[in-house]
């Protein structure tokens, strides 16, 4: 049996406890059956291999799968950390698709963009973990030349598809945010430093859009109005965690949000073009009507 057979019989697994809950052994054999079947893999296990491939789940994924001897039905405890786990099953999924088929250039269809500075990724990881200082060549878009800084690294941020280091340059307070895609190199120095014990990353981002962050403006309450059409988009994928419904009928999608209202908001606002209507509060309305105004106008110029 393969690597890869293996990895993806842990998939289907898991997959299918996320989804059913509970299975005994023999639910879950039949199951692998008609996987086997359908993707032409052989996924078939006796109860000992099962039991191994258990193990090697809490292992790989920390995702641990637990037996109910009363009922006799397998079931996942619950995350310690959902989010880490799903990404991981998300990415796997992917790969297991793409290595089903050696052309895939008639089937899947990959959005053109420069590469997301990801072979970054481990070695920035690698000196958050271990607390150590970072030597960084960064690229800004309104500058020419790289700069360098030296940084204490904190930690990984993802946000609309790019991942960003969360730091601090060594001798200042705030915390800054360097796209992994402009990162022009850096060296992993053997200086060690010690964050604050008061940083929490989630808590600092909690009330933000994106990755701007700013301490001097304090969240508020935002409700915006969409029409019927975009608001079934913004249901399913929420703007922000904050996100409540106060209206949802044939006419509107009203929302209530709890954010700071920075340039990353203002802008993901304007991208609904007519869809969406700013209700409160009165200084994002003023903003977003004369963004509006200055895009109509520079085509009256014309």
């Amino acid at each position: 049996m393969s690597k890869h057979e293996t990895l993806l019989r842990h998939q289907k697994i898991i997959g299918k406890l996320k989804i059913n809950k509970e299975a005994t052994f023999e639910e879950m054999s039949d199951y692998l059956k008609k996987q086997s079947e359908l993707l032409e893999y052989d996924l078939v296990i006796s109860q000992r291999t099962f039991q191994r491939d258990l193990i090697e789940i809490r292992s790989l994924y920390n995702v641990d799968i637990q037996f109910d001897r009363s009922r006799k039905v397998y079931f996942i405890e619950e995350d310690e950390n959902p989010d880490l786990n799903n990404r991981m099953m998300e990415a796997f999924d992917f790969i297991s698709a793409v290595k089903m088929s050696e052309d895939l250039t008639q089937f899947i269809y990959f959005e053109k963009r420069k590469p997301q500075g990801t072979h970054h990724f481990y070695g920035l990881l690698h000196a958050v973990r271990n607390r150590l200082v970072i030597d960084l060549s960064h690229q800004k878009f309104e500058f020419d030349e790289p700069t360098k800084r030296l940084v204490e690294p904190y930690g990984l941020k993802e946000s609309k598809g790019r991942w960003y280091l969360l730091a601090k340059e060594v001798g200042k307070e705030q915390v800054k945010t360097f796209g992994l895609d402009r990162i022009v190199d850096f060296d992993i120095t053997r200086k060690h430093f010690s964050p604050p014990a008061a940083y929490n990353a989630n808590e600092d981002f909690k009330y933000c859009f994106g990755v701007i962050n700013d301490s001097k403006i304090k969240p508020q309450d935002i409700i915006l109005s969409f029409d019927t059409d975009q608001g079934k988009y913004i249901k399913s994928f929420p703007l922000h965690m904050s996100q409540s419904i106060l209206i949802d009928n044939e006419e509107e999608l009203r929302i209530r949000l709890f954010m700071l209202i920075t340039h990353d908001l203002v802008m993901e606002i304007l991208s609904y073009a007519d869809s969406v209507t700013v209700i409160s509060p009165k200084s994002l309305i003023k903003e977003v009507q004369q963004r509006h105004e200055n895009a109509f106008n520079q085509y009256q110029k014309k």
